[in-house]
């Protein structure tokens, strides 16, 4: 199995807020905003491992700012690390000012995604070698995320969190 790079992943979605899709503040909803981020990462994940992918978590959003109706928005995601056969995909989403062109960031997240078979089992998918800084420094603490989900789920042991002692050493 071949490694690939995060730019491999990449996904761009541009879409405008509707009426339909905002609050009575006529701001977009959050769970509208996070469907979108998901179907990013979804397509992120399935271009990473050319699987079936499923959402196993959704492990950090920051709604930074409002997005009112009418706003551009565009949503990036890409892998920034694989694992067995998890990916953790990092998702960044902007508002564009309609008469400016100037973007401002509001919203980041970051999901899990498993690739399955078709019987819904998991398998193996290729690695991720980063590239740019900001693809390494998300790599990284990938394996410190993962390591802190894990250990606050029982599933490892305080000792086993080699990449969370390092920080405190």
């Amino acid at each position: 199995m071949t490694a690939k790079n995060p730019k491999d992943s990449l996904t761009i979605l541009t879409d405008m807020v509707l009426p339909g899709e905002t609050n009575a503040l006529n701001n977009l909803f959050g769970g509208e905003l996070l469907a979108r981020m998901d179907r990013a990462c979804s397509i992120s994940a399935q271009r990473h491992s050319r699987r079936i992918v499923v959402t196993a978590s959704v492990n950090h959003v920051a709604f930074n700012k409002a997005v009112p109706v009418g706003s551009v928005l565009t949503i990036e995601s890409k892998v920034s690390r694989a694992f067995k056969s998890s990916m953790e995909i990092y998702v960044d989403v902007w508002m564009e000012d309609r008469e400016t062109g100037e973007k401002t960031t509001v919203n980041e997240g970051i999901y899990t995604f498993v690739a399955v078979d078709r019987t819904g089992s998991p398998v193996k998918v290729p690695e991720i070698i980063p590239e740019t800084e900001l693809e390494k420094k998300r790599f990284d603490g990938a394996l410190r995320r993962k390591q802190l989900s894990l250990l606050l789920a029982n599933k490892i042991k305080p000792e086993q969190a080699t990449e969370l002692k390092a920080l405190f050493s």
